[in-house]
């Protein structure tokens, strides 16, 4: 629909035809009123009527009954129609006609929904803070801080005492809630530089509490003071004790070694250039060009292909080899082809391997013939890092979290690996599962090691380090650019210090 300007003095009639023009485009309509819920529409539940000079729309559905009087068109493009209506007592307003199957009315959709859920948090707030005043509550972007529109947040003050507020909406992932109210609290206090910004509240919905209360035990509690809420559909709101969340979705494999009688067509293909053999815990044998696994290796029996595997036979040898040539030329280092998708796919994979085949540059300390990838296990599938799981020579664990693009989340989603990695550690579970054997491994905490391109950590890193317990034992790896090529350490910082 081409852009049309105020429609000023347009008869009803006039209106009437360019919202009935409007929504014969639409494939996915709905009207949105400010501050109220979305309602789709279709030609059972909107009614359009003419009497006289007045045009009026009615929408319904199982809840609730809309009426207005529509006055003007402000202004239509592709996906959205936006309306001057009349309320009761003649108040004017705006309203929208939008397309949820286009970008316009999608983002204007998901934006109303942001500033619904805005004002049910101003609810929460005002029942546990009821004395408290709310100069603040944003449900906006804010790229210069980091700070997501998906979490509402807000600022609560009471004299010369405040606290920074955050909520995750039903429908938004409550594993990054934590991150952005860090980094929120961090901003108010540094903004609100006369007021004691005391701690940070959450509230998240019922029954997706458990991994931030298991966080909140790793957090400094000198730093700050922290208080978790849950809420339900109800708007009931119950405070959440993070003691009493003691249990971990989590896992840990029995480790096998590998079945020695490998055939040797097989064993030819994984002494291919290029090709890396790295054991895995359920006693099968990965075979991977530069992080990408081609083929896997179980005792005599091999299976191959990229996307999907099949039995290989021997007669399938020369293809195999292709293959792995095929990988080993895409991602090469060397590579005048960046852009090709081989190349550019699982770079943390690949920086897996580099860590794998030059581990002493990491941490000379680690004994290079224990390093085992994603163990424990987790329920949620990939979480966008590698997790692998080193011992030093004293017996200490050496968590290892790699990543090889910017993540505002790393550091708490590396500490969900170190609080499974702590669980499995204090009940004995290593060494009775079979990992690394005879080691006599220590029951102090692990440490964290976070490795990713010295330009590719996240500039939020330190702040949310900055609240980490001082027991948990922290160093970044800053690698220089080209880490495809080789590993060079650009820096070496512990916890949340900043290079110089």
């Amino acid at each position: 629909m081409p852009a049309l300007q105020r429609s000023g003095g347009r008869s009803a009639e006039e209106i009437r035809s360019v919202i009935e023009g409007f929504l014969k485009e639409c494939k996915e309509p709905a009207l949105l009123e400010p501050g109220e819920e979305l309602f789709c529409v279709t030609a059972e539940n909107l009614a359009l009527e003419v009497r006289g000079s007045r045009l009026t729309l009615q929408a319904w559905d199982r809840t609730r009954n809309l009426t207005r009087r529509v006055t003007a068109i402000e202004s239509a493009s592709a996906g959205r129609l936006q309306l001057t209506v009349e309320r009761f007592a003649r108040r004017e307003g705006q309203m929208y006609l939008i397309d949820l199957a286009r970008r316009a009315g999608a983002d204007l959709g998901k934006r109303s929904g942001r500033l619904i859920f805005r004002e049910r948090f101003r609810l929460f707030l005002r029942r546990q803070f009821p004395e408290w005043q709310l100069p603040e509550l944003s449900a906006e972007p804010n790229l210069e801080y980091s700070l997501s529109p998906s979490f509402p947040r807000a600022f609560l003050r009471h004299g010369q005492h405040g606290w920074a507020a955050i909520a995750c909406p039903p429908e938004a992932d409550a594993g990054a809630v934590l991150s952005f109210g860090l980094i929120w609290l961090s901003h108010v206090r540094a903004r609100e530089r006369r007021i004691a910004v005391e701690g940070l509240a959450i509230y998240v919905p019922a029954g997706q509490e458990c991994a931030i209360a298991l966080r909140l035990l790793c957090l400094n509690p000198a730093a700050a003071r922290f208080a978790l809420f849950t809420y339900t559909e109800q708007d009931t709101i119950a405070g959440v004790d993070p003691l009493d969340h003691g249990n971990l979705d989590t896992r840990l494999d029995p480790c096998r070694r590998p079945a020695p009688n490998r055939a040797q067509a097989w064993q030819r293909i994984a002494e291919l250039p290029g090709v890396e053999t790295v054991a895995r815990h359920d006693g099968r044998v990965s075979l991977r060009v530069r992080g990408i696994e081609f083929a896997e290796l179980d005792g005599a029996e091999l299976r191959f292909g990229l996307n999907e595997r099949r039995k290989a036979r021997e007669h399938h040898a020369p293809e195999i080899i292709r293959l792995a040539e095929e990988l080993d030329r895409a991602r090469s280092p060397e590579s005048d082809r960046r852009d090709h998708a081989l190349y550019r796919q699982y770079p943390e994979a690949w920086l897996e391997s580099q860590v794998r085949a030059h581990l002493e540059i990491i941490d000379a300390s680690l004994l290079r013939e224990f390093v085992y990838g994603q163990v424990p296990a987790f329920a949620g599938g990939d979480r966008g890092i590698m997790d692998l799981l080193a011992v030093d020579y004293s017996g200490r664990l050496t968590v290892i979290e790699l990543k090889a693009s910017a993540d505002l989340h790393l550091p708490l989603q590396a500490l969900d690996y170190w609080i499974r990695v702590k669980w499995h550690l204090s009940r004995g579970e290593f060494g009775a599962s079979g990992y690394f054997p005879d080691v006599a491994l220590r029951q102090e905490d692990p440490r964290l090691v976070l490795v990713s391109p010295c330009m590719e950590f996240h500039p939020t890193t330190e702040t949310i380090l900055g609240y980490y317990a001082p027991r948990i034992e922290v160093e970044r790896v800053g690698l220089a650019v080209e880490w495809r090529r080789g590993l060079e350490v650009m820096f070496r910082l512990d916890g949340s210090q900043r290079p110089r």
